[in-house]
């Protein structure tokens, strides 16, 4: 199969297709028209499906990879300390666009990385939403804080800027409810998650979102996932504390923190685990970041499932 790397950035992306050991190469915007010119290009100049490699740059490159799944090529994300890794291994000592996306294409021919599959558009639409309101209720809370110590004269403007993010906040709220009732497989999973002691209704909607954008074979990979899993160093003599490794998803990781604090209090499941490592002499945010990915694990569980929270089989 003919490989394209494309190295994505905020208003254009480069790409290298790779035909025998010659490349041809092409700039597009990155818009709409942009992405429908370079499968039309793909198309001309290939004459099939390709496997295409770009870094996982988030939104920048989100577009142009569902785009060309949807047109029958084959699409593979890759993490960004990957195509550097191998970079290095080339010996590449110029970095360019062009050069990168040279080498996301060499990868891609030597390494053939597993294809990626985007969610469903339910769940991708879900998932813009609820990130919209994690941004919202942010700029609500640096409001907040400058009305705090705001002089006299700029006091009504934060307050009418207060007000308009409390009102688009309730909105945003609504819709996510909304939105999540329309799709049945949606609602499901919601009552699912929401039978976990500690489980709200907003964590249900982060969890619905965020793990579904990933196709996940076990519960760990899932911890992984939300950089819940710890991260051992040791070298030589040398050996440092294990630590969570915080390499995932930081929305996710945020949004489970209140949730475990509750759950240590009400989830059997979760107490129980707080008080084993409490006995061992473990520092309070150990426990929390433990009851976080305990809470990860349960949720994966009960969605795999499909049966509600049981707390004998959650603790199994």
């Amino acid at each position: 199969m003919i490989v394209l790397g494309i190295d994505i950035a905020k208003r254009k992306f480069d790409c290298a297709l790779l035909l025998g050991e010659r490349f041809r190469t092409k700039v597009f915007e990155n818009n709409s028209s942009g992405i429908e010119l370079c499968v039309n290009w793909i198309a001309r100049h290939a004459g099939g499906s390709v496997h295409a490699c770009i870094e996982a740059t988030g939104p920048y490159a989100q577009a142009v990879a569902e785009t060309l799944f949807d047109a029958g090529h084959r699409v593979s994300l890759i993490n960004p300390a990957r195509s550097r890794a191998f970079a290095q291994s080339l010996g590449a000592r110029s970095k360019t666009d062009a050069v990168d996306a040279r080498i996301l294409a060499r990868l891609c021919q030597a390494l053939n990385p597993e294809p990626w599959m985007p969610a469903p558009r339910s769940v991708r639409e879900l998932q813009e939403l609820v990130r919209r309101l994690d941004a919202l209720i942010q700029m609500h809370t640096q409001e907040t804080n400058r009305l705090g110590s705001a002089h006299e004269r700029v006091r009504g403007y934060i307050e009418e800027s207060i007000a308009f993010l409390e009102r688009a906040i309730r909105e945003i709220k609504q819709a996510i409810n909304q939105h999540i009732d329309l799709h049945p497989d949606l609602r499901t999973q919601r009552d699912l998650l929401q039978s976990i002691p500690g489980v709200g209704v907003a964590t249900c909607a982060w969890l619905i979102a965020e793990l579904n954008a990933k196709r996940f074979v076990c519960a760990r990979s899932a911890a992984a996932f939300s950089g819940l899993t710890p991260a051992h160093w040791l070298s030589g003599s040398l050996q440092r504390k294990a630590r969570l490794s915080k390499h995932g998803n930081a929305q996710l990781r945020k949004a489970l923190y209140w949730p475990a604090i509750t759950a240590l209090r009400c989830n059997p499941i979760v107490r129980a685990l707080a008080q084993r490592l409490s006995a061992r002499g473990k520092h309070k945010m150990v426990i929390v970041a433990a009851a976080m990915r305990k809470l990860i694990h349960i949720a994966f569980g009960v969605l795999k499932s499909g049966k509600p929270f049981n707390p004998t089989l959650a603790g199994a």
